[in-house]
């Protein structure tokens, strides 16, 4: 596990001077563990916030916020449309009348096509920090988002 955190580590920083141009708004649906509603807002250059509203299982079920500060980067050498991202920001949710906190990373590659859709797949581990301290490794996604 060291060597992932060590590759992805390195290929945030040689890929650092590479940034992506953010455009735009983009709104749609992430689906991994669970079903999310989501949200992307520019915020500088290469950077956004995404804001997922998820339903489902979060640690077994439930509601749950996350907001994530991203990090976009271009890959257009592979294909123009492409970019890889990574980030962190935190989760909250609520589970059968129990509350629930995390610190969450996300890694992740999207396609922009020439109309106004995205699709995204994207890794997100989380360091769930209340009720319990627990490592999550399992948040693996598909989004697709509409831009306008």
């Amino acid at each position: 596990m060291k060597k992932i955190f060590g590759i992805v580590f390195m290929l945030a920083v040689m890929a650092g001077a590479v940034s992506a141009q953010v455009e735009g708004k983009s709104l749609g649906v992430r689906f991994g563990n669970a079903g999310e509603i989501s949200y992307q807002h520019p915020l500088s250059g290469a950077t956004r916030l995404e804001v997922d509203l998820g339903f489902g299982s979060w640690k077994h079920g439930g509601m749950y916020l996350t907001g994530i500060h991203h990090w976009v980067k271009d890959l257009s050498e592979l294909q123009e449309g492409f970019n890889w991202y990574y980030g962190v920001g935190g989760a909250a949710g609520i589970n059968t009348s129990v509350l629930s906190a995390a610190v969450v990373g996300n890694i992740g590659i999207e396609y922009n096509f020439d109309f106004p859709l995205q699709l995204s797949l994207d890794w997100r581990p989380g360091l769930y920090v209340v009720p319990a301290v627990v490592l999550g490794w399992d948040g693996v996604a598909l989004s697709a988002r509409w831009r306008f």
